[in-house]
């Protein structure tokens, strides 16, 4: 049996290299010296970016583009835009508290409140692992022929090396993270290229509709491999860890670097999630083609092996990068809720089976990603919720506190997702 430690209190604050770097003199002035002293900020945003872009993804955006056709770009472009929104209050809770969003809910909420967010918050994650294994088990099948079982042991183990790295310091796994991103977008932008997109196609697909409740499950099911509650966790603990600002000077230097770590790295994001969903309008609509092992060999048939093996290599590093980034969000949800801190091997072993559970029974893979999805969708409010509410109480964010604007955006952003899940358990019900 593994042992769990229990904190008295939350951990103090440690002196890092960025916090190092904010003591220093200013740079000389100019677009270079400003550069120069955000640089060193930048990097959280592209970790919790992977979320999405993980295997998920994979599947929502594929079987919408080849369902649908270009009908629910829409979609895309708005959950972009939410994840924007969010990604950037979950820093600057982070930044402003030096507490993760789990550690705030425990702080403020009711013990049983509390309580009760911490276990959907650990059922998000089982649903997260659950889309990440079996993605990356999904990739090494197609390159390799693997078992799908296997794969998912390989799978589980290359990401636990990869989150390995966390512990000689947070620049040596952020690179590899950005490095298995380059992988994926490297991809995406060379099917892309090859596929021959309708651009007027693509522009009628950003006014928003749907065809029948199926395309609504669908929608909410890229809602929620889009915005991800794990991320929403995940991202106040990077900032809370790194960027120690103790001064209103160094406050306004960081939230100005972490506006542009999100707006970037969800760009990016934003853009890789669009790719695959056009790529799968333009070269698999029609084709009646609704699993990943079918997308790939649809996209061989259509554009060339290269683009196949390209879209395989990109599941594999997205499976990779994804399921480690989902066990350091775990991690950061136990310590935060319930001051708890199991050894990662264990914890990872914990959200690991059930996913090694549906690759040996024989689940359809495509339909557990999507599935999965679907359940991430309904937890994204147990996370949005109380990151809107802290985020606009001065008692909590200090100086940082939202403008009434920001408070008004994510209110409309909860509002919309809830309705959202709202008709999804109705027509669940039905």
């Amino acid at each position: 049996m593994f042992q769990t430690r229990r904190f008295a209190a939350p951990p103090p604050r440690r002196t890092t290299a960025s916090a190092a770097l904010l003591d220093r003199p200013a740079p000389p002035g100019g677009l270079r010296g400003r550069l120069g002293r955000m640089w060193p900020l930048l990097g959280p945003a592209f970790v919790t970016a992977v979320a999405y872009v993980d295997p998920g993804n994979f599947a929502t955006n594929i079987s919408a583009g080849s369902a649908y056709g270009y009908l629910l770009v829409w979609v895309v472009v708005v959950s972009n835009i939410m994840a924007m929104l969010i990604q950037y209050l979950s820093a600057k809770a982070g930044v402003a508290t030096g507490l993760s969003l789990p550690a705030l809910c425990r702080e403020h909420l009711p013990r049983r409140v509390a309580n009760g967010l911490w276990g959907q918050a650990e059922l998000v994650a089982i649903a997260t692992d659950l889309a990440e294994i079996v993605g990356g088990a999904l990739a090494l099948k197609l390159l390799f022929d693997l078992p799908l079982l296997a794969g998912g042991v390989i799978t589980a183990v290359v990401s636990f090396v990869v989150l390995g790295l966390k512990g000689r310091g947070h620049r040596h796994f952020e690179t590899v993270i950005l490095g298995l991103l380059g992988v994926i977008l490297v991809g995406f932008v060379y099917d892309v290229a090859i596929s021959g997109v309708d651009a007027v196609a693509v522009l009628d697909g950003t006014l928003p509709r749907f065809a029948g409740m199926d395309s609504v499950m669908l929608a909410a099911g890229m809602l929620g491999a889009t915005v991800m509650p794990h991320a929403i966790y995940l991202h106040s603990a990077l900032t809370s860890e790194r960027l120690h600002a103790r001064t209103e000077q160094q406050r306004v230097t960081v939230m100005r670097s972490q506006r542009v770590d999100v707006v970037v790295a969800m760009t990016v994001a934003g853009l890789m999630n669009l790719s695959l969903l056009l790529v799968a309008a333009s070269a698999l609509s029609g084709k009646g083609i609704d699993t990943i092992e079918g997308a790939h060999a649809g996209l061989g048939d259509s554009l060339g092996t290269g683009a196949a093996l390209l879209f395989a290599l990109g599941l594999l590093a997205s499976g990779f990068a994804s399921s480690s980034v989902g066990t350091l969000s775990g991690q950061v949800i136990m310590e935060g809720f319930i001051r708890r801190r199991i050894p990662v091997a264990a914890r990872r072993l914990v959200t690991l089976l059930p996913a090694l559970a549906v690759l040996a029974v024989g689940v359809d893979p495509t339909a557990a990603l999507v599935g999965s999805q679907v359940v991430l969708s309904f937890g994204i409010p147990f996370a949005l919720v109380p990151l809107v509410w802290f985020t606009a109480r001065k008692d909590v964010m200090g100086s940082l506190v939202n403008r009434p604007v920001t408070t008004a955006a994510g209110v409309v952003v909860a509002a919309a997702i809830i309705a959202l899940n709202a008709v999804l358990l109705w027509q669940l019900a039905a």
